[in-house]
């Protein structure tokens, strides 16, 4: 076994230690860690969002910090401040909970739109920018973020342009009924998340990064990956389809899944799995959508599922 593949065999058995019967969900959230993207965890409540963003990060040898956003979270709670230093007659930055390896944004969706602005230049750039001064991020940077879609009393839903800067959005669903009676024994799962240790260091992850790109993709694989991207923007049922941005972050996807499964290519499998998760939040329904939040969310990873049964796969 190559050093890759004993890695991400680690970093995979560390974290369904604590989330069992998730085995597709811990792969797909590693998978965006070795993208270089950003997780939306997107479920109702008390199905181990936080507990599976907690789990990914405990077992990684990197700093790790978690904001709990509410309806007063500035954007200098996540960001910093600059501190005026009277003595020594200077300002000093003091860095906010942005500046870590992995940051949790828990009810991303309860900020005011303002405060969830913030996160923009963090998540597209990997730096910010305090009075005109901007301040590098650390390497290796993800954010998980977390929202409940069926509340809406008391949120904000995401815009697009925050939307797309997440490389995927996951649901976890509701555990298995022998992980569930398992978990309900035991107390539930901090008992094991306390108990995990690192299994990787940050050089670790960032060689796993770098071994992504090398991940082939053969021609007809692309050529149907870009006929399901073209039907998204020649459909009827969707005002917007998949921009370019989108075409890419699938493709560096479907590479990086196709890592986590012990692959050195890309296969049609990996683009359908990826599908929904990486496209469904970039388009746009066509007309209005009844119901709330989690039906649009229903309906958008309908529509791309229909796209994708009507292409023909590649032999």
């Amino acid at each position: 076994m190559t050093p890759g593949r004993e890695h991400l065999r680690r970093l995979h058995d560390s974290v369904v230690e604590v989330i069992r019967g998730k085995g597709e969900i811990v792969d797909a959230l590693v998978a965006a860690l070795l993208a270089r993207g950003h997780v939306l965890l997107e479920d109702v409540p008390g199905v181990g969002k936080t507990t599976l963003a907690q789990a990914l990060a405990r077992s990684l040898h990197l700093e790790f910090h978690r904001v709990q956003f509410t309806s007063d979270t500035l954007p200098s709670d996540i960001i910093g401040i600059s501190v005026y230093r009277q003595v020594e007659g200077r300002f000093e930055f003091i860095p906010g909970p942005i500046f870590a390896n992995v940051v949790l944004a828990d009810e991303i969706n309860r900020a005011t739109p303002r405060t969830q602005s913030a996160l923009l230049e963090a998540m597209s750039e990997q730096w910010v920018t305090v009075e005109r001064t901007r301040h590098a991020l650390p390497d290796p940077f993800l954010v998980i973020a977390t929202q409940n879609p069926v509340e809406s009393t008391g949120t904000y839903p995401l815009p697009e342009s925050q939307l797309d800067r997440f490389l995927v959005r996951l649901s976890m669903g509701y555990p298995g009924r022998d992980e569930e009676r398992q978990l309900i024994v035991s107390g539930g799962a901090e008992p094991r998340l306390d108990a995990l240790e690192p299994v990787l260091s940050a050089e670790d992850v960032l060689d796993l990064q770098g071994m992504v790109r090398e991940v082939h993709v053969e021609p007809a694989v692309l050529e149907y990956l870009m006929e399901i991207v073209e039907r998204t923007r020649n459909t009827g049922e969707l005002a917007l389809g998949v921009s370019t941005r989108g075409a890419i972050a699938w493709h560096r996807y479907a590479q990086a899944l196709a890592l986590v499964r012990g692959r050195t290519f890309v296969t049609p499998d990996d683009l359908q799995d990826t599908a929904e998760p990486v496209l469904a939040h970039r388009i746009l329904l066509a007309g209005p959508v009844l119901g709330s939040d989690w039906e649009r969310s229903r309906r958008e990873r309908a529509v791309i599922r229909e796209i994708v049964d009507s292409v023909p796969v590649p032999r």
